[in-house]
């Protein structure tokens, strides 16, 4: 695995990581979380050693395939050295206790990673808050399925990346159980904890529901109304959604923006506000599932491939039911990146830019000249083909030029390779 040209010191190379189990104990008054980690992974050379990446916990024990190894943890690394040496392509095992105070990550973006509610806890981990809350491979492109069960206090709903198989009560405790057999990357996997009741948002064999503060629990009904059609318009776009289930949660806490992980959304309770003020997020969230998700980034710099994407996917919306078209977004919007500096290339922005704007908005505007140039019947084909193509690996841009076509190379380079703005014609 190459090291992220962004994010260097995040991932670790000699092995990929095919499954991950996930044993957590949770305690909300104190913060506490009690873990067990299990992780089957395949060794890309010979290794005497190997690393994990793991915040601030206690760790009181690590096996690989069952034998005591030795072990170091200092900054945000987990060192291994196992009993016997790992042969080139053997699968092996890594077991890894642990105990602490889970808090986030800091970074030039804020806290991620595991967070404190009000009443509960959130996972936001996007680009690497994955260790605040368990031993990882924290590197976009190592991809694998979870299995993740939660003991948490029984008040409290537990939602995390995958499908619901079990709930238990044992005295105060409940244990929730959950599967992801889909690969996904290891800052989409998430936990949701807090007081909260379900709602269905669409009839269907898709299972599609939200948990909300009971406070919020009409005017979220509402705000989320149209989120069957929104599937389905998506789908229609893009091809068959690509997950066995999809929850979407709202915090009872206010949020600076969504969050958005494996079959999963979270939005904070400023999101919600019985006028629909916001249902272009959750276009944008939703699309992520196809585009960010399903299709995951090789490495940071491709992120206009997630943000692009997801924000045309505002656009379609907005055009598929009446309201303004994506050409009067794109005029809008084009108007907004030409007044800023012309001095980001979208193709590889740059770590200080990762998450910019134009990011955003430019990398939706290449999709709207693109489309324009080829027409809708080739632009639609392109995009469900890349959705299909690619399901549940992992992209970089130039993969995405390569299926575009040679002669749309001259408006793909223009656009997303070079510094100027192009013309939006």
């Amino acid at each position: 695995m190459t090291p992220d040209p962004y994010l260097p010191h995040h991932g670790n190379d000699g092995y990929h990581a095919e499954h991950y189990d996930l044993e957590l104990g949770y305690k909300v008054g104190p913060n506490r979380l009690t873990g067990r980690t299990v992780l089957t992974a395949v060794a890309d050379r010979p290794l005497t050693r190997f690393s994990l990446d793991l915040g601030p916990f206690k760790v009181p024990r690590v096996t690989v395939d069952g034998r005591a190894a030795t072990f170091s943890h200092r900054g945000g690394k987990l060192r291994v050295t196992p009993a016997r040496p790992i042969a080139d392509g053997a699968t092996f095992t890594v077991e890894v206790r642990y105990v602490g105070n889970p808090r986030p990550v800091s970074s030039r973006w804020g806290d991620v990673g595991w967070d404190e509610l009000t009443n509960g806890s959130l996972v936001a981990s996007q680009p690497i808050g994955a260790p605040s809350w368990f031993p990882c491979n924290d590197h976009p492109s190592d991809k694998a399925t979870y299995s993740i069960t939660i003991t948490a206090d029984a008040p409290y709903a537990v939602l995390a990346t995958g499908v619901l198989t079990s709930r238990r009560r044992s005295g105060s405790t409940r244990t929730w159980v959950y599967q992801r057999p889909e690969p996904t990357a290891s800052y989409l996997v998430s936990v949701q904890i807090g007081q909260y009741e379900e709602i269905t948002l669409a009839p269907g064999k898709l299972p599609q529901t939200a948990a909300v503060p009971g406070r919020l629990r009409r005017t979220a009904a509402h705000d989320l109304g149209r989120h069957g059609k929104i599937m389905k318009v998506l789908e229609g776009f893009f091809g068959p959604y690509p997950f066995g289930n999809y929850q979407l949660v709202v915090t009872d806490d206010d949020l600076d923006d969504p969050i958005e992980a494996q079959g999963m959304a979270i939005f904070g309770a400023n999101h919600i506000d019985g006028k629909r003020t916001h249902e272009r997020l959750v276009v944008h969230e939703l699309a992520h599932q196809w585009f960010g998700n399903s299709l995951t980034i090789a490495d940071w710099s491709h992120i206009w491939l997630n943000e692009g994407f997801a924000t045309y996917a505002e656009w379609l919306w907005s055009e598929s039911v009446g309201e303004r078209t994506a050409t009067s977004h794109a005029r809008e919007w084009y108007a907004v990146v030409a007044a800023q500096p012309a001095d980001i290339v979208i193709a590889d922005p740059g770590v200080a830019r990762l998450f910019d704007q134009r990011v955003y908005k430019r990398g939706a505007l290449t999709l709207h000249a693109l489309r324009t140039r080829t027409g809708d019947e080739r632009f639609f084909a392109l995009v469900r083909a890349w959705a299909d193509r690619h399901r549940h690996g992992t992209v970089a841009t130039e993969q995405f030029a390569a299926l575009a076509g040679s002669d749309v190379a001259d408006l793909l380079d223009a656009w997303l390779f070079r510094k100027p703005l192009p013309s939006l014609r």
